[in-house]
């Protein structure tokens, strides 16, 4: 028996490491879907249960909704929700199939005129939303959540009707593309990572990151955050780092940065992890439980992001 005072035992190398502090994080806070990602990125899950959890998301019209992005609330199918089941059935080596192919139909019927999809579709009227995110009758496509939609069903070698025009939607928007915000360049980076035709996918890429450079979109120095203007409507920290934009070495995005540039870039995000294991969430908080929903998604994504550049998180 240890006497009165006794200095505590320190902990194990385990119990100290990033993806354990992590690991507890998620099993204390994340819903079941997280829970089981986790458990196949990072402890040699199953995809099965990935996909089991993921069907509670699901409605009649192969949409997706329930809150499966938590900035959005309620039962109703929205397009937002529907790209996130995408990431996930991509991330999991599951993006296809029958199940695919309703997410396809589902899409056809909610898009636009020209092929491509609303961020947030009428229905969601009458339930809790994030302030920062408009409700309106007849919303606009939106490359937003568009091209990461396309971007996912390409590399998954999908093939459907409704993927011609909204390809062809994206190349515009890209292409199109001169004052920006952050967001705006992720989804259009989403869809060019994944594009088929390479050639044009590297002359948009090298256009769009000359304009992140002259815009100032993405925090070059952590250091001095106050150098790197926040875009309008974003909350007071949320800056954009060059690992947002190029989340793996394969990314055309990595082009856009030296390696001083994301050194630093990483260096940041693995120094982000909170006490509690999580990784923070910088946009605008506006409700205690899509703000808990979220982390752990954010915390997996980091994780991910880490280790594909060869940073120990074990």
């Amino acid at each position: 028996m240890a006497e009165t005072g006794a200095s505590p035992l320190p902990p194990a190398p385990q119990a100290r490491s990033p993806l354990f502090r992590a690991e507890q994080f998620v099993w204390l806070t994340a819903r079941v879907l997280e829970q089981r990602l986790f458990a196949y990125h990072f402890l040699n899950g199953s995809p099965d249960p990935v996909e089991v959890a993921l069907d509670a998301y699901r409605n009649e019209d192969g949409g997706y909704g329930h809150a499966l992005e938590p900035d959005l609330r309620g039962p109703v199918s929205q397009p937002l929700h529907t790209g996130r089941a995408l990431g996930v059935l991509d991330a999991v080596g599951r993006c296809g199939g029958q199940r695919v192919e309703r997410v396809c139909r589902y899409l056809t019927s909610v898009s636009t005129v020209d092929g491509a999809l609303p961020a947030i579709s009428p229905g969601q009227r009458g339930y809790p939303v994030a302030p920062f995110v408009p409700v309106v009758e007849d919303p606009p496509a939106e490359l937003l959540a568009t091209g990461p939609v396309v971007g996912l069903l390409h590399r998954n070698e999908v093939w459907h009707a409704w993927l011609f025009r909204a390809t062809d939607f994206c190349w515009q928007a890209v292409e199109s593309l001169d004052k920006s915000h952050p967001y705006e360049v992720e989804a259009a980076v989403a869809f060019l990572d994944s594009a088929p035709d390479r050639p044009r996918a590297q002359a948009a890429a090298d256009r769009l990151g000359r304009l992140v450079r002259e815009q100032r979109l993405a925090a070059l120095d952590p250091d001095r955050l106050d150098a790197y203007p926040v875009a309008p409507g974003y909350a007071p920290d949320e800056h954009h780092f060059p690992h947002d934009f190029a989340r793996s070495p394969q990314s055309l995005a990595r082009a856009w940065f030296t390696d001083e540039e994301m050194t630093r870039s990483l260096d940041f995000l693995a120094a982000e992890q909170q006490e509690d294991g999580g990784w923070p969430i910088r946009w605008r908080q506006w409700a205690p439980a899509p703000a808990l929903e979220a982390r752990p998604t954010v915390t997996i994504e980091a994780l991910r992001t880490l280790r594909a550049y060869g940073r120990f998180v074990g």
